[in-house]
């Protein structure tokens, strides 16, 4: 008996796998073109050179250039997120740690969402927003189940995309950026 009943969840669990993969592909066919990363913003693109301006009076201000409508904003050079609303409004800021792999200037749509899972550094993590790759390394915002938040290290062989928020902020990206949401990166 107990061999069948680890063979029905076996099953069921190769099931539900199946069943995640379908969805994901069909959510992120289902994305409005214009939503869809620009052709200019796949990972063999080059990186733009230009830094979007800054407000030194006001650093953690919303830059200018950063794009328009609800979106989200995410600076690799000052490791940080804006939550920015349809009318323009930042709903949220916060810092965040980078992963090894950055992803290149340009824009892109969230293609996936997972609740929990655990990093490609082992980590176990919460509200997993994934929104491109490079050389095959999914990036993407997501926050310690621990509340850590890791140094970043490139001396490791491991290539981590993760983007690590505190899990207040990891709640308030899970609660904003639903697939297709406009993900805008910049310098």
């Amino acid at each position: 008996m107990a061999r069948s009943s680890s063979g029905i969840v076996a099953a069921l669990t190769a099931a539900a796998v199946a069943a995640v993969g379908f969805l994901a592909y069909q959510a992120q066919a289902s994305v409005p073109p214009d939503l869809r990363a620009r052709p200019g913003a796949t990972a063999s693109a080059a990186p733009t050179p230009s830094k979007a301006p800054r407000d030194r009076q006001h650093p953690h201000a919303l830059p200018a250039g950063s794009g328009t409508g609800e979106r989200v904003v995410y600076s690799i050079d000052d490791d940080r997120v804006w939550l920015v609303s349809a009318g323009g409004r930042v709903e949220s800021t916060f810092e965040v740690t980078p992963g090894t792999v950055d992803p290149l200037p340009g824009t892109y749509a969230v293609t996936s969402r997972s609740k929990a899972v655990t990093g490609t550094d082992g980590v176990p993590v919460e509200h997993v927003v994934r929104f491109t790759s490079v050389d095959g390394v999914v990036i993407g915002f997501s926050a310690a189940v621990d509340g850590a938040t890791p140094q970043t290290d490139t001396t490791t062989a491991v290539k981590t995309g993760g983007i690590r928020e505190s899990r207040a902020d990891g709640e308030a990206m899970w609660m904003f950026a639903t697939i297709g949401q406009k993900v805008v990166v910049i310098r």
